[in-house]
């Protein structure tokens, strides 16, 4: 059966705008897709690996072609083990709100456990980087306090870091859907959030 791997990066839950954009796209996806699984990976109750000196003496050891120490393997095993449960999904949801301009540092920390050779990624001299998730489909939700997009787009760190990464590892279908803002006048904030939640409601009957 199909696998859509649900990333939630915001700690506020039921306060939280990327979330409940989510739980709209989730409840159509359900129902457009019944036969699928969805596999939901809270990051503020993950355990992430510590990117600590064995961790990146193991990356390196594979770039440099070398064996990896006991320490190192014992590293590398946690790392890979939360690789692997991305990299098996089939298509992926990812709501994240903006901190600071740019994102959540329990997002980031998973994205650096996760971006690793031969894991997400190749190096070669020759072809340097080349995506390792390709043929899959990314649907992010972007949550944020003001407004970043056309003056404000240069104090917007967030999307755009986002999907370079995304870009990086292989993704090319990717859907971004922009909620803002969702702080100040009410009624522009529930217009954007209505508005968001019935983009993610279309966006998801035919993911």
């Amino acid at each position: 059966m199909p696998r859509l791997l649900y990333v939630e990066a915001s700690p506020r839950k039921e306060r939280s705008t990327s979330i409940r954009v989510a739980g709209e796209f989730l409840d159509t996806y359900r129902d457009a897709h019944p036969r699928d699984v969805v596999d939901v990976v809270d990051l503020w109750q993950e355990e992430l690996p510590p990117l600590d000196g064995e961790a990146i003496n193991a990356k390196y050891a594979i770039l440099h072609g070398q064996s990896h120490s006991t320490a190192q393997a014992a590293a590398w095993a946690k790392i890979t083990a939360v690789a692997d449960r991305f990299t098996s999904a089939d298509k992926y949801l990812f709501s994240l709100p903006m901190w600071n301009f740019g994102i959540p540092y329990r997002l980031k920390h998973y994205i650096d456990v996760i971006t690793q050779p031969g894991l997400t990624f190749t190096f070669s001299p020759a072809e340097g980087y080349k995506g390792m998730v390709t043929g899959k489909a990314a649907a992010v939700i972007y949550a944020r306090g003001g407004e970043y997009q056309g003056d404000g787009a240069s104090w917007d760190f967030q999307k755009p870091y986002f999907e370079l990464w995304l870009q990086f590892i292989g993704f090319t279908d990717v859907r971004g859907i922009v909620v803002e803002p969702t702080l100040g006048n009410r009624d522009a904030t529930e217009k954007s959030k209505a508005a968001g939640c019935e983009l993610a409601r279309r966006t998801a009957i035919h993911f």
